[in-house]
Parts: structure tokens; C-alpha cells; sequence
């Protein structure tokens, strides 16, 4: 049986004496274009909701309804950080990623006395931190963030859409889909490619 989606963990962190604890995910991490998205999530004691889960087992719809909801709401804390490509291409997207979480905790508007960080640990980080692989499908703060950092990683992907339509963002969001690589060897790469990813890599560059 599957584990739930819960503040089981952060509750065990809470009963040791962390009082404020965050979750930490990220969205963008293989897209051959656009940027990473990294959100960080504190949620009060006492939170549910009856759909969050691993943002990547909600349909878009689902995301979007629960992301207004979350966002709107006075009783939760979160901040989001954007990665651009020129960084992941200068760092590599796993520093870059570990430097959007780091960013993305540090932007917060509390002090922050534990994270739960979706994956593996992060070294050096700010703050005391537990890493959960699988994480977005555990712990209710890490699903929160990983809804919030893909929703918002989507609308980016949607206005990049609208700037270069011929190359179908939209559908793909980045990822090397077979229509996307289709429309890449084309096109060649457009400004937001993330040209230290192989296959943007191989091309010319003609911007």
C-alpha cells in the first residue's frame, strides 16, 4: 500500500523542537528550455486538503484549482525563486537547483528552524534540513511547493509560448518531447534554450 500524503513528518520535526518547518520542491529540472522554478512551503499545524499530493500525479486542471486555493490563503507561508537558463547553463542544473532551494528558503518572510527537501540532501544549506526521496508524495509541505513551482513554471512556459508559438511550448513545456526536437532541429534554439543540454547543444545558435 502506497504511503499517504501527510504532516507526519513535519509533525516528528515539530515534537523535537523545530517549531517552523518548511518543505522545499522544484519544477524544471529536465525541460530543455525554460527555467526552474523552486518553491518553499510552510504549512500551519492542523492542515489538510483532500487532493494535494506530488504535483506530478495531479492532472493540470487539479494543479491549478489547488494552487488558487493554496496561494490565497492567509494561513500559509511561501515564497518561489526563479533559476534562469544562463545560470543552469553556467552552474549545471543540479547546483542550480540546490541554489534555487537555498534561495527559495532564504526568501521566506519567517525564520525557518527545519526543511524537508524533496530528493537528496543539499550541501552546504542554511538551515538544519531532512531530505525525503519521494518526498512530494509524503510530506503535505513538499506537495504544496511542488504544486506552486509547477503551476508557475507552466504560465512561464505558456508566455514563451506566445513568443515562439512555432515551437510549441505549450503542449511540451520544454521537456524533449518528439515534437519538440522536431521543431528544434528546425528552428534551432530560441533565447530560452538551456544550451549546455546536449541536444540544444549539437545546434547552431542562430539568436
Amino acid at each position: 500500500m502506497a504511503a499517504r500524503c501527510t504532516l507526519d513528518h513535519e509533525a516528528l520535526l515539530r515534537a523535537a523542537g523545530f517549531l517552523t518547518v518548511a518543505g522545499v520542491d522544484e519544477a524544471g529540472r529536465g525541460p530543455l528550455a525554460g527555467p526552474l522554478l523552486v518553491a518553499a512551503m510552510i504549512l500551519p499545524e492542523g492542515f489538510s486538503h483532500p487532493r494535494l499530493n506530488d504535483s506530478k500525479k495531479l492532472s493540470a486542471k487539479v494543479r491549478e484549482e489547488i494552487f488558487e486555493e493554496i496561494s490565497t490563503d492567509p494561513h500559509l507561508v511561501w515564497a518561489v525563486v526563479e533559476v534562469g537558463v544562463e545560470e543552469i547553463d553556467r552552474l549545471n542544473i543540479l547546483r542550480a537547483t540546490h541554489e534555487g532551494m537555498r534561495r527559495a528558503v532564504l526568501k521566506l518572510p519567517v525564520n525557518v528552524d527545519h526543511v524537508l527537501i524533496d530528493g537528496l540532501p543539499v550541501h552546504p544549506f542554511p538551515r538544519p534540513q531532512t531530505a525525503l526521496v519521494g518526498g512530494d508524495g509524503l510530506s503535505l509541505s513538499i506537495a504544496a511547493a511542488s504544486v506552486c513551482a509547477k503551476v508557475i513554471r507552466d504560465r512561464t512556459m505558456m508566455e514563451i509560448d506566445a513568443e515562439f508559438p512555432q515551437y510549441g511550448f505549450a503542449q511540451h513545456k520544454g521537456y524533449g518531447t518528439a515534437l519538440h526536437l522536431a521543431r528544434l532541429r528546425e528552428y534551432g534554439p530560441t533565447p530560452h534554450h538551456r544550451r549546455s543540454f546536449a541536444p540544444v547543444k549539437q545546434l547552431s545558435l542562430p539568436f
